[in-house]
């Protein structure tokens, strides 16, 4: 295969697959009403759409990455894709049993993609690794954005099932040009494989390394503020007096604001003390925006700024997780063995978080404990970030 051909297929899978891994997911709490109307979907079961991806996170990361450094990473997000692909379209069926079951199989193949991309890029693209991270990250950013904005639309318009299997068609031009690129891998692949066998000497265990449990706080904390800030800011805004219409606008600034940070991070990184103001960034980010929730100011231009600065915070700290997955490893099958590790322990405090908030909520009817969880959480990341900063692999 022409080397030109080779690595536009390798770039336009890597940005489809990127694409994939918050859509399916995120494309779901605008559907609930009309799945409700549709299957009799209970409240209860509707919590569950955005919950179990997040536990098959949490189980499949480590099993993706063992899978990886075992069998190859293209290989094995390749299965991941076609495992997505069958989730996706299982949840057409107008049923709640094929909507959870193939809710189970979403998640598992979002796990692949979510632990083996940054190992990929490393691998296929050393020589621009930043540029290739921005892509996907970016992509990954602004079609979960464009999933929340326009699900609730096209459910309304076409049917929940109708709108989910358009909106899967990006998963199955994902699995395609992924097969496409295969045999352009294979050659670079087994030369890279027989490279690392060579100089990396026997396999080490991430798990026994204390920065690697260090990178999976950060990537946890960080995890925990996305899915706890995204699922209760517009109660907590509209518990401040602002309307329905309000809220979900500041909300959906929230979620647009990590798309410049994605585009931005990566490389920054690469700059002489990039990984440090990265670190300072998403520290005062997050705590500055949490910080004036607790003033009670109704004034939406304010709450505006401060939205965007925590959405801003919170995608710089998921590109700066992938960054440090990419950055303290030596070789590629390290690279997924982090990611699997970090991910499957952060993905439980992400599931674990929005509950937790929301049973506390329900006890207490205040939204204070959310600001001061922010900010706790915000002094970890900070924290962690630092010490993982401060060397130069996990296995120094």
């Amino acid at each position: 295969m022409p080397k030109m051909r080779r690595t536009f297929l390798i770039a336009l899978g890597i940005l489809l697959i990127g694409a994939n891994l918050r859509i399916p997911i995120s494309m779901i709490p605008p559907m609930l009403p009309e799945l409700k109307a549709a299957i009799g979907l209970q409240p209860a079961l509707a919590g569950l759409l955005t919950t179990i991806p997040l536990i098959m996170f949490a189980l499949a990361s480590p099993i993706m990455g063992h899978l990886g450094g075992k069998h190859s990473n293209e290989r094995v997000l390749l299965v991941a894709l076609l495992i997505l692909s069958v989730g996706s379209y299982l949840r057409v069926l107008p049923s709640v049993g094929a909507l959870i079951g193939g809710t189970i199989l979403v998640g598992i193949g979002i796990a692949g993609g979510n632990v083996l991309l940054p190992a990929i890029i490393k691998d296929q693209f050393p020589n621009s690794v930043a540029a290739k991270t921005t892509m996907y990250t970016s992509a990954q950013m602004l079609l979960a954005a464009f999933g929340t904005g326009t699900a609730g639309i096209l459910a309304k318009q076409a049917g929940p099932f109708s709108a989910m299997g358009i909106f899967s068609l990006i998963g199955i031009a994902g699995l395609l040009v992924w097969l496409f690129a295969m045999p352009g891998m294979r050659q670079k692949l087994t030369k890279t494989t027989h490279t690392e066998t060579a100089t990396s000497g026997p396999t080490r265990s991430v798990w026994k390394s204390p920065l690697a449990w260090v990178i999976m706080i950060f990537f946890g904390m960080q995890s925990i503020l996305y899915y706890t800030l995204m699922t209760w800011l517009p109660s907590l805004w509209q518990a401040a007096g602002f309307s329905v219409t309000a809220a979900g606008s500041l909300t959906t600034v929230f979620m647009l604001g990590g798309l410049p940070a994605s585009l931005l991070v990566p490389s920054i990184a690469e700059r002489r003390h990039g990984l440090s103001i990265l670190n300072a960034a998403v520290f005062g980010g997050f705590f500055i925006g949490a910080a004036s929730l607790l003033l009670g100011n109704t004034n939406y231009a304010f709450n505006f700024v401060m939205s965007l600065l925590m959405g801003l915070a919170s995608g710089a700290s998921f590109s700066l997780a992938v960054v440090f997955f990419q950055k303290r490893t030596d070789h590629a099958a390290d690279t997924a063995r982090l990611s699997g590790m970090a991910q499957a322990g952060g993905y439980v405090l992400a599931a674990i978080g929005p509950v937790g908030i929301g049973i506390v909520e329900q006890a207490t009817h205040s939204w204070t404990l959310l600001i001061y969880l922010t900010l706790l959480i915000t002094l970890l990341i900070g924290i962690a970030g630092v010490l993982v900063i401060r060397k130069r692999s996990i296995f120094d």
